[in-house]
């Protein structure tokens, strides 16, 4: 209790109540209380009402069949009277015991409901940090429960969404600050305006180009606009592209990068363009994250009615503490190169396919992302 009134159970410590320019929240509990003992006073007078008209009813028949008095016609005996007594008596217990049931179900009832509208007002306002203690009936606490982990899921997106944005803002910055500096530079005659620099600078362009290229793409899975052009297509020939696409990369690194097929594998139908991109992205942060010396492979092999693309390295794997989080937007370490976003691409572009990814690190060292899709298409394709 603070200054005369109840403070709710999730009311933050050290903080006044009620607070200073809330607004009107706290009304919705009161109006839900007023309302709620104006129905339990409607109920106990219609219970009242209708208990002494059948009360009255039950007398005037018991009297008139002279129940206890012998009597044969209506008439004030003794014994009818005291019978139409005894039911005008049964009556008002039944209505203590409904009025006393009724205001027990309104304690019970109206103050952890009243708790769960502030809550609610609160949470429609932006206060995400909201939580409510269960109380009341089971089905009561079970709607309280859910409503704090829709509380909780909401605080950890809006989290999420900050710091992605937080992110972003900073993958941009990088990019812009080397196209201005590097122009600037030759403006000023600081650097010649030759092939070498211009490179420099296009390949910065190229960098901002995939940037949002992925920002796109995520925006479109967002919105549920992400649009899939099917067609057959062998995943052999697709993680053999995928490969030689990133050979040289790896040459230039030191790893080694190699396809492993583990007997025939179906066609699949799917956007090829969309799983090249996929591809792309594991084979990259493989590639990237691999030591010299090091090996890439990527296995395909066919399931029960599906096919798994496994990409595996011998780098040192991913953080543990990371791997619950390693597709969450910019999940990347604050030292890391990229934008932290081609794990998530690649989660929502299989999601669209109807696949699923897991990453995991291997007992013998190293990091494997497993892309899983349904089987599709019409023969399979041969192992090469």
């Amino acid at each position: 209790m603070r200054g005369g009134r109840r403070v709710p159970p999730w009311w933050p410590e050290g903080e006044t109540w009620p607070p200073a320019g809330a607004g009107p929240w706290p009304v919705a509990p009161r109006r839900f209380r007023r309302r709620l003992f104006l129905f339990t006073v409607a109920a106990l007078a219609l219970l009242v009402g209708v208990g002494f008209a059948v009360g009255v009813s039950a007398r005037g028949s018991w009297r008139g069949w002279g129940w206890g008095g012998g009597q044969t016609g209506p008439g004030p005996g003794p014994e009818g009277g005291h019978a139409g007594w005894g039911a005008i008596g049964f009556l008002w217990f039944v209505v203590v015991i409904g009025g006393a049931a009724t205001f027990l179900a309104y304690r019970r009832i109206s103050r952890p409901v009243a708790d769960l509208l502030g809550a609610a007002h609160r949470l429609a306002g932006g206060d995400y940090g909201v939580s409510v203690e269960p109380n009341g009936p089971r089905e009561l606490r079970t709607l309280t429960r859910t409503f704090n982990d829709m509380a909780a899921r909401l605080a950890a997106t809006e989290e999420q969404r900050r710091r992605f944005l937080a992110d972003v803002t900073h993958e941009l910055r990088t990019p812009l600050a080397v196209l201005q500096s590097g122009i600037e530079a030759q403006v000023d005659g600081i650097h010649p305006r030759d092939d070498r620099h211009l490179a420099s600078l296009l390949e910065e362009t190229q960098t901002l180009g995939r940037l949002i290229d992925d920002l796109h793409t995520l925006a479109l899975a967002d919105a549920g606009r992400l649009t899939l052009h099917r067609e057959p297509a062998s995943p052999v020939a697709l993680v053999e592209d995928a490969v030689a696409g990133h050979r040289p990369l790896a040459e230039r690194r030191g790893v080694t990068v190699a396809a492993v097929v583990d007997g025939e594998v179906p066609e699949l139908d799917v956007d090829p363009t969309r799983i090249r991109q996929v591809l792309a992205n594991l084979l990259s942060n493989a590639v990237r994250h691999t030591p010299a010396g090091g090996t890439v492979t990527v296995g395909v092999e066919a399931g029960r009615g599906e096919v798994r693309i496994t990409v595996t390295d011998t780098g040192p794997g991913f953080p543990p503490e990371r791997l619950d989080h390693l597709f969450d937007r910019g999940a990347l370490p604050a030292d890391a190169r990229g934008s932290g976003l081609g794990l998530a691409i690649a989660r929502d572009l299989i999601a669209a396919h109807g696949g699923t990814i897991r990453a995991e690190n291997r007992a013998g060292g190293g990091a494997a992302v497993t892309v899983t899709l349904p089987a599709g298409g019409r023969d399979p394709a041969p192992a090469s």
